[in-house]
Protein backbone atom coordinates (compact mmCIF):
# COMPACT_ATOMS: atom_id res chain seq x y z
CA UNK A 1 0.00 0.00 0.00
CA UNK A 2 1.41 3.38 -1.02
CA UNK A 3 1.02 5.74 1.93
CA UNK A 4 1.83 9.44 1.86
CA UNK A 5 2.17 11.74 4.84
CA UNK A 6 0.90 15.29 4.35
CA UNK A 7 2.37 17.29 7.25
CA UNK A 8 1.44 20.79 8.31
CA UNK A 9 0.11 23.01 11.03
CA UNK A 10 -3.19 23.57 9.16
CA UNK A 11 -4.02 26.72 11.13
CA UNK A 12 -6.61 26.67 9.58
CA UNK A 13 -7.06 23.92 6.97
CA UNK A 14 -7.72 25.68 3.63
CA UNK A 15 -9.09 24.86 0.20
CA UNK A 16 -5.47 24.86 -0.94
CA UNK A 17 -4.70 22.07 1.53
CA UNK A 18 -7.81 20.23 0.36
CA UNK A 19 -6.60 20.52 -3.24
CA UNK A 20 -3.25 18.94 -2.35
CA UNK A 21 -4.87 16.05 -0.46
CA UNK A 22 -7.24 15.37 -3.37
CA UNK A 23 -4.27 15.27 -5.74
CA UNK A 24 -2.51 12.96 -3.31
CA UNK A 25 -5.46 10.59 -3.34
CA UNK A 26 -5.01 10.26 -7.09
CA UNK A 27 -1.41 9.13 -6.51
CA UNK A 28 -1.51 7.14 -3.27
CA UNK A 29 -3.65 4.48 -1.63
CA UNK A 30 -3.74 6.37 1.67
CA UNK A 31 -2.93 9.89 2.83
CA UNK A 32 -2.11 10.53 6.48
CA UNK A 33 -2.70 14.17 7.30
CA UNK A 34 -0.21 14.88 10.07
CA UNK A 35 -1.16 17.91 12.15
CA UNK A 36 2.06 19.16 13.65
CA UNK A 37 2.63 20.54 17.10
CA UNK A 38 5.43 23.07 17.10
CA UNK A 39 6.21 24.69 20.44
CA UNK A 40 7.94 27.61 18.70
CA UNK A 41 4.92 28.36 16.49
CA UNK A 42 1.96 30.26 17.93
CA UNK A 43 -1.28 28.96 16.44
CA UNK A 44 -4.63 30.72 16.30
CA UNK A 45 -6.63 27.51 16.69
CA UNK A 46 -6.00 24.72 19.17
CA UNK A 47 -4.86 21.29 18.07
CA UNK A 48 -8.17 19.54 18.81
CA UNK A 49 -10.09 22.06 16.69
CA UNK A 50 -7.69 21.73 13.75
CA UNK A 51 -7.89 17.93 13.88
CA UNK A 52 -11.69 17.99 14.12
CA UNK A 53 -11.99 20.29 11.10
CA UNK A 54 -9.88 17.98 8.96
CA UNK A 55 -11.74 14.88 10.16
CA UNK A 56 -15.01 16.61 9.26
CA UNK A 57 -13.72 17.55 5.80
CA UNK A 58 -12.76 13.92 5.07
CA UNK A 59 -15.50 12.11 7.01
CA UNK A 60 -16.59 10.29 3.83
CA UNK A 61 -13.08 9.46 2.61
CA UNK A 62 -11.76 6.28 4.27
CA UNK A 63 -8.35 6.63 2.60
CA UNK A 64 -7.58 9.75 4.65
CA UNK A 65 -6.38 9.41 8.23
CA UNK A 66 -5.77 12.38 10.51
CA UNK A 67 -3.11 12.19 13.23
CA UNK A 68 -1.10 14.67 15.25
CA UNK A 69 2.61 14.58 15.89
CA UNK A 70 5.54 16.52 17.26
CA UNK A 71 9.18 16.19 16.42
CA UNK A 72 10.71 15.40 13.05
CA UNK A 73 8.32 14.66 10.21
CA UNK A 74 10.64 11.99 8.86
CA UNK A 75 10.46 10.10 12.16
CA UNK A 76 6.67 10.25 12.06
CA UNK A 77 6.73 8.81 8.53
CA UNK A 78 8.43 5.73 9.91
CA UNK A 79 5.94 5.54 12.79
CA UNK A 80 2.91 5.48 10.46
CA UNK A 81 4.55 3.49 7.67
CA UNK A 82 4.52 6.29 5.08
CA UNK A 83 6.87 5.84 2.14
CA UNK A 84 6.18 9.33 0.78
CA UNK A 85 5.91 12.89 2.03
CA UNK A 86 3.32 14.86 0.09
CA UNK A 87 3.94 18.59 -0.27
CA UNK A 88 2.16 21.27 -2.22
CA UNK A 89 3.95 24.01 -4.11
CA UNK A 90 2.41 27.43 -4.76
CA UNK A 91 5.46 29.49 -5.63
CA UNK A 92 9.14 29.17 -6.49
CA UNK A 93 9.84 30.14 -2.89
CA UNK A 94 7.89 27.09 -1.73
CA UNK A 95 10.00 24.94 -4.04
CA UNK A 96 13.30 26.24 -2.66
CA UNK A 97 12.17 25.73 0.94
CA UNK A 98 10.71 22.27 0.33
CA UNK A 99 13.74 21.16 -1.70
CA UNK A 100 16.05 21.87 1.25
CA UNK A 101 13.87 19.90 3.64
CA UNK A 102 13.51 17.03 1.14
CA UNK A 103 17.29 16.76 0.80
CA UNK A 104 17.79 16.51 4.56
CA UNK A 105 14.93 14.01 4.84
CA UNK A 106 16.54 11.90 2.08
CA UNK A 107 19.75 11.79 4.13
CA UNK A 108 17.86 10.78 7.28
CA UNK A 109 15.57 8.23 5.62
CA UNK A 110 16.52 7.31 2.03
CA UNK A 111 13.46 5.06 1.68
CA UNK A 112 11.03 7.97 2.16
CA UNK A 113 10.50 9.95 -1.04
CA UNK A 114 9.26 13.56 -1.11
CA UNK A 115 6.58 14.18 -3.75
CA UNK A 116 5.66 17.70 -4.80
CA UNK A 117 2.40 18.62 -6.47
CA UNK A 118 1.47 22.02 -7.80
CA UNK A 119 -1.48 23.80 -6.27
CA UNK A 120 -4.21 25.05 -8.52
CA UNK A 121 -3.50 28.58 -9.71
CA UNK A 122 -6.50 29.95 -7.81
CA UNK A 123 -4.82 28.88 -4.54
CA UNK A 124 -1.35 30.32 -5.13
CA UNK A 125 -2.04 33.51 -3.20
CA UNK A 126 -3.87 31.75 -0.38
CA UNK A 127 -2.06 30.64 2.75
CA UNK A 128 -3.12 29.96 6.31
CA UNK A 129 -1.22 33.11 7.29
CA UNK A 130 -3.29 35.26 4.92
CA UNK A 131 -6.51 33.65 6.12
CA UNK A 132 -5.60 34.21 9.78
CA UNK A 133 -5.03 37.87 8.96
CA UNK A 134 -8.45 38.07 7.28
CA UNK A 135 -10.05 36.45 10.33
CA UNK A 136 -8.29 38.81 12.75
CA UNK A 137 -9.27 41.93 10.81
CA UNK A 138 -12.83 41.07 9.79
CA UNK A 139 -12.12 40.20 6.16
CA UNK A 140 -14.16 37.76 4.10
CA UNK A 141 -12.31 34.45 4.43
CA UNK A 142 -15.10 31.88 3.98
CA UNK A 143 -14.45 31.20 0.30
CA UNK A 144 -10.90 30.08 1.14
CA UNK A 145 -12.00 27.34 3.55
CA UNK A 146 -13.82 24.03 3.09
CA UNK A 147 -17.42 24.13 4.34
CA UNK A 148 -16.58 21.94 7.35
CA UNK A 149 -14.05 24.51 8.62
CA UNK A 150 -16.25 26.87 10.58
CA UNK A 151 -14.75 29.79 12.49
CA UNK A 152 -16.59 31.07 15.54
CA UNK A 153 -19.76 29.18 14.81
Amino acid sequence: MKTALFPGTFDPFTNGHLDIVQKGLNLFDKVVIAVGENASKKTMFDLATRIQWIEDVFKNEPRVVVKHYSGLTIHFCKEVGAQYILRGLRTIGDFEYEKQIAMVNADLAPTVQSVFVLSEQKYTAVSSTVIRDLILHGGDYASYLPEAVTIGE
